[in-house]
């Protein structure tokens, strides 16, 4: 199969943390096209957890097993991003209703910029519909002495023993 044949995706956000829900959806995505683009993006207005480099390291591990998923960081627009890097998919994960609204106002603006993109949108597995950044931070911070296990059940481990460590130290 020809590189113009190969069915590039794309799948972006800013991962702060990366949760069993991107985890997730990245693996569909690696199934569905040849090749996943994972796009860290960094938004200079945003106060992340984890730096952009950080955040990178965490997806390379978690996908380490996984060929044609690879990560990269960004800045700028992901049409842009999606147009440097060949892809003629951008992966959207849908949580929630209120996910479906914003992310198909997101969808109509993308295609008006770049109409040779599209949008899939993936659902979100029940078991990690209800996952957020938020909540994690929350039981990161709150949490007592169980903290890791609780993580366990929102992360992938390699998030775990870095985010607690992090968010104590605020």
């Amino acid at each position: 199969m020809s590189a113009d044949q190969r069915r590039t995706a794309i799948y972006a956000g800013t991962f702060d943390p990366v949760t069993l829900g991107h985890e997730d959806i990245v693996l569909r995505s690696s199934k569905l096209f040849d090749e996943v683009i994972v796009g860290i993006g960094i938004n200079p207005d945003k106060h992340p957890l984890f730096s952009a480099e950080e955040r990178k390291q965490f997806m390379e591990e978690i996908f380490s097993h996984v060929p044609n998923v690879r990560v990269e960081c960004f800045t700028g627009l992901t049409v842009d991003f999606a147009h440097e890097r060949g892809a003629s998919v951008m992966v959207r994960g849908v949580r929630t209703v209120s996910d479906t609204e914003l992310e198909f106002t997101m969808a109509l603006a993308n295609h008006t910029i770049a109409p040779d993109l599209e949008t899939v949108f993936l659902m979100a597995a029940e078991a990690y519909s209800h996952i957020s950044s938020t909540l994690i931070k929350q039981i990161a911070t709150m949490g007592q002495n169980t903290s890791s296990e609780q993580l366990r059940k929102f992360v992938p481990v390699p998030v775990i023993q870095p985010l607690l460590e992090r968010v104590r130290q605020k």
